[in-house]
């Protein structure tokens, strides 16, 4: 028999019993949907983190103090006083291939302006932190070497202490006053969003670190170094290269470890995105559970199938019909019943993941792959759930079916 001619009759089989059928395929619709439903929510995660990583910066490599180990314990990255500007310049001066090299020395402190009153982080960096970064200007300009050495008392803004301040009017020329210090606006940030924790990159307001240092912290060290390595592939080598430079500065031993960690946008990615993948996997793995069940269903239909259709089967023997062919007929209505109860799903998910989406504000990524795998292991499901009662129908003997009431 042709395949479209079994197809065709797996259609009317399936049709005869509309209820039944759309009940049996309940579970392949909802284990094919939600397995689409929740890799596209975790590939929408996954984008956003990747994308809210490549915000950071070009090449970045980032540079912090060590941890400080108290009776074996660590306290955390960070912790240790181990950094200073003289390693910044040291860096900058002698390293090969990082581009870019800035400090960045942070401090809180509320910003008085236009009238208002925010508070927000301020970073002392220099004027390479904006090529490290790679962030465009809204408005106005950004601090030059000029302000930098003679500690001039300028900032630029990001986009939200900007809008805060300054809602209806221009923030270049304006005045700002960080810790009873005056400083004049001399650019706004364009807007970057969110980091992939959350918080909000254009919260923030930069200025001469010469002058935060001098004037704002006080502080010899400092929490951060950003570097930018020339392309992407020197970034290992100059991860490398900064160690050598640093160890050297610090004056560390062969024996003694690194006083700070350097890390690079992928191992911030991996991190950022290790634990998504992870929840992605779990939730597919539990929205499977339900085509299991799926499948569960197509086999007890078609069990059911094969007793109300004994006689038929019989008949079918009678003219010449063999085992092969009526296992054959059988296993199609299983796989095309399994297959439409897929096709439905993959609407299911599609309706559901942009649901999602607009609820949330989250974006969701549909994989066409992820498609065609779960279309895949519905008609898996079909196979290996309809194979029994295929082959309890093609052991029937010919005689005992004619005679079954």
């Amino acid at each position: 028999m042709r395949p479209d001619q079994l197809i065709r009759i797996a259609l009317r089989g399936i049709a005869r019993t509309k209820l039944r059928s759309a009940l049996t395929m309940l579970g392949i619709i909802i284990g094919v949907g939600a397995v689409i439903v929740m890799v596209a929510i975790g590939s929408g995660a996954r984008s956003r983190i990747e994308e809210n990583i490549r915000n950071l910066g070009t090449n970045m490599v980032v540079i912090t103090p060590g941890a400080i180990t108290t009776g074996g314990v660590s306290r955390g990255a960070g912790t240790m006083s181990s950094l200073t500007v003289d390693d910044a310049v040291k860096l900058a001066r002698e390293s090969l291939l990082l581009a870019e090299v800035s400090p960045v020395i942070m401090t809180f402190s509320r910003i008085r302006g236009g009238g208002g009153n925010w508070r927000a982080p301020i970073y002392g960096v220099d004027v390479s932190y904006r090529s490290v970064r790679d962030w465009n200007l809204e408005d106005g300009q950004f601090f030059d070497v000029k302000d930098i050495r003679s500690r001039r008392k300028v900032a630029v803004l990001g986009a939200t202490v900007a809008q805060n301040l300054f809602p209806e009017q221009s923030a270049i020329g304006q005045q700002v006053i960080l810790r009873g210090v005056p400083f004049n606006v001399i650019g706004v940030l364009a807007e970057k969003g969110q980091t992939a924790d959350g918080s909000d990159q254009d919260d923030m307001v930069l200025c001469p670190y010469t002058t935060v240092q001098e004037r704002l912290s006080g502080r010899q060290f400092i929490p951060q170094i950003l570097g930018s390595a020339w392309s992407p592939d020197d970034v290992d080598a100059a991860m490398d290269e900064a160690r050598v430079i640093l160890r050297e500065s610090h004056g560390l031993a062969e024996w003694e470890e690194d006083d700070f960690t350097v890390r690079n946008q992928n191992d911030i990615a991996e991190a950022a995105t290790g634990t998504t993948e992870v929840m992605t996997i779990l939730l597919a793995a539990i929205a499977g559970i339900s085509l299991l069940v799926g499948g569960i269903g197509i086999m007890n239909i078609m069990l059911v199938s094969v007793t109300e259709r004994t006689r038929e089967i019989g008949i079918r023997m009678a003219i010449g019909a063999r085992p092969g062919d009526v296992l054959t007929q059988f296993l199609v209505e299983s796989v095309v019943l399994s297959l439409l109860g897929g096709l439905l799903g993959v609407g299911l998910g599609y309706g559901g993941s942009r649901l999602v989406g607009e609820i949330t504000g989250w974006p969701t990524v549909i994989d066409p792959g992820t498609v065609g795998l779960a279309l895949g292991f519905s008609a898996g499901v079909g196979v290996f759930f309809g194979f029994w009662p295929a082959r309890k129908a093609a052991a029937l003997n010919p005689i005992d079916a004619l005679r079954y009431e």
